[in-house]
């Protein structure tokens, strides 16, 4: 008797980016079932690279063998040299200047890598586009779905940077109520009717504690950011979903497990 029916086909391809000024390498993981021409959700994936670690095609295809999803393609973007400059928020550097090519980092989504996808998969054009990210490919993900809501629908946030700061927490007059770039952003913008979003975070991320409150950073940042959502006018229970993992690490194992989460929530049938 042979083995499992392959569900997943993985393809990868090198992206030569004018915007960016490099070359980028895409990993497609396209749904094999999906021969038919019918329409396929696209999820772009920042840290792409981190998808072969935590073993992305056995978690699709344990979920599509269960039946629990429906078919879409997967994009992983690798990160290149540049991360720490080309994610973050678009227009906006943090304290140390990281971030100030995230602008032409969107430029490239939009502009060259969805229509590529679009031209290689016709199936995918008039299709929902979600992102999703880790750690700082997680705040990068959430300010580009925030910054173009008639093109994304949902993201999800893994481990996501959302303490990235205009001002070092050092400084005497940091505060998190105005320093948070991420917070402000949503706070001062408009409410972007219909997105959803999907938060994860380790209890064990980190052991910063700035504010003495006994809850680490990482999950303080980012339920502070579920309340800017909530306060915009998003619903909490259809279109916010937050899992937090009693053990979690801020690593790809926990984001492997974290994934299928995601993933049912968001492709679920």
């Amino acid at each position: 008797m042979g083995g499992p029916t392959n569900l997943v086909n993985r393809v990868s391809t090198d992206y030569r980016s004018a915007v960016l000024g490099r070359v980028v390498e895409i990993d497609f993981y396209q749904p094999v079932s999906n021969t038919s021409g019918d329409s396929c959700s696209i999820l772009l994936i920042n840290d792409g690279q981190d998808l072969r670690a935590l073993a992305f095609e056995t978690i699709l295809q344990g979920l599509y063998e269960e039946g629990g999803i429906q078919p879409f393609l997967a994009v992983g973007i690798h990160a290149g040299k540049e991360r720490r400059m080309e994610y973050g928020t678009a227009g906006e550097p943090d304290y140390l200047g990281r971030g100030a090519r995230a602008a032409n980092y969107q430029e490239f989504i939009i502009q060259e890598l969805i229509p590529f996808i679009h031209a290689r998969f016709p199936n995918t054009q008039e299709a929902p586009l979600s992102m999703a990210g880790f750690s700082l490919g997680g705040l990068s993900a959430l300010d580009l779905t925030w910054n173009n809501p008639e093109q994304f629908c949902s993201v999800g946030v893994f481990s996501g940077s959302l303490w990235w700061r205009s001002l070092d927490q050092e400084n005497p007059l940091y505060s998190d109520d105005k320093h948070r770039i991420m917070h402000q952003r949503v706070r001062q913008g408009q409410h972007n009717t219909g997105q959803r979003f999907f938060f994860q975070c380790g209890a064990l991320d980190e052991e910063k504690d700035r504010n003495r409150n006994g809850i680490i950073d990482s999950i303080d940042d980012t339920l502070d950011l579920i309340e800017e959502l909530v306060r915009k006018g998003v619903p909490r229970a259809s279109h916010i979903y937050y899992l937090e993992l009693a053990d979690g690490k801020h690593d790809v194992a926990s984001w492997g497990r974290a994934l299928p989460f995601f993933l049912r929530w968001n492709y679920g049938k």
